[in-house]
């Protein structure tokens, strides 16, 4: 779609890829190596792609997964999710996966904070 920033991938770091799924770096990440995992075609609902894209969306995130794994021994775990529209954080409008690694000693995501 022209004007969405992450259709024009040719600008994009892409840091690996599969037939219908993508993932790049998070311009602002809330935690390093934060990555973003999005479907190659323009949907802005997460909750709207096909059953394959999200089939790929999932298998390109453990992908994501264990990389991170690999680059930093120190991540204990992971938060995974979507935003779906501005009220929910959602500042870009084309769906995308959150993959957030979590390592021992930090503040919780502010939803688990009591």
């Amino acid at each position: 779609m022209t004007g969405c920033i992450f259709c024009d991938r040719v600008s994009l770091q892409i840091l690996a890829e599969n037939e219908l799924a993508f993932a790049i770096r998070d311009k602002c990440p809330v935690r390093p190596l934060h990555t973003l995992v999005l479907p190659k075609r323009h949907e802005p609902n997460g909750l709207d792609l096909t059953n394959a894209e999200l089939a790929a969306v999932f298998a390109l995130s453990r992908t994501v997964r264990a990389q991170i794994l690999e680059e930093d021994p120190n991540v204990g775990g992971f938060n995974f999710g979507l935003n779906k529209g501005v009220v929910a954080g959602q500042k870009i409008d084309h769906a995308h996966f959150h993959v957030i690694p979590r390592r021992a000693g930090e503040a919780p995501p502010p939803a688990a904070q009591p």
